[in-house]
């Protein structure tokens, strides 16, 4: 048997995980070991909240499967449910942002991952929105603000692309692509 002097080739990915981010905490200066705590417990309290809203979502459809209320007829059912539903997908894009953050040691949250989520949410009351008790006016603040989300999200996209343009190597000095074998 092969001794193992690195915890990195452990079989376990937990014991794997915490070596690293032991290793990187001891590489980090104070503010950037206080940044990396205050993403871990984030991460511990999004993932509390997610598997709390999923279990709760999973009552709800079980209590309405079992009481024969799912019928394509009742919108408020499916708005209920499929705000629930967004619930959980924002909580889960909140702890991507969080462990793409942890594990590429980039700056804290990536500001087009915040304007997703609140594309996300706002989407998520548009879904939940009685269309009878809405006035004009909020239903025109939702729809200004996904505009304006969305702008903002098209044009933090764009200068990404300009930015990694200017880092990759001009097409000329790339290698050609392989012939076509056929």
């Amino acid at each position: 048997m092969i001794p193992q002097d690195d915890h990195s080739s452990s079989k376990d990915p937990f014991s794997r995980e915490a070596h690293r981010l032991g290793r990187s905490f001891r590489e980090m200066n104070l503010y950037e070991g206080f940044e990396l705590l205050i993403m871990l417990i984030l991460t511990a309290l999004i993932m509390v909240i997610t598997a709390i809203a999923t279990w709760n979502l999973m009552k709800e459809v079980w209590q309405l499967v079992r009481s024969s209320q799912i019928d394509p007829a009742n919108g408020q059912t499916f708005q209920e449910v499929f705000g629930n539903i967004f619930t959980v997908i924002i909580a889960l894009e909140f702890k991507s942002s969080l462990r793409i953050s942890l594990s590429h040691s980039k700056d804290v949250v990536r500001v087009r991952t915040i304007v997703l989520i609140a594309l996300l949410a706002v989407s998520r009351k548009f879904i939940i929105l009685d269309l009878h008790e809405v006035v004009p006016a909020e239903m025109f603040a939702f729809s200004a603000a996904v505009l304006a989300l969305g702008v903002v999200y098209w044009l933090i996209r764009e200068q990404d692309i300009r930015v990694a343009s200017r880092t990759d190597p001009p097409v000329s000095t790339r290698p050609a692509p392989p012939p076509d074998p056929q």
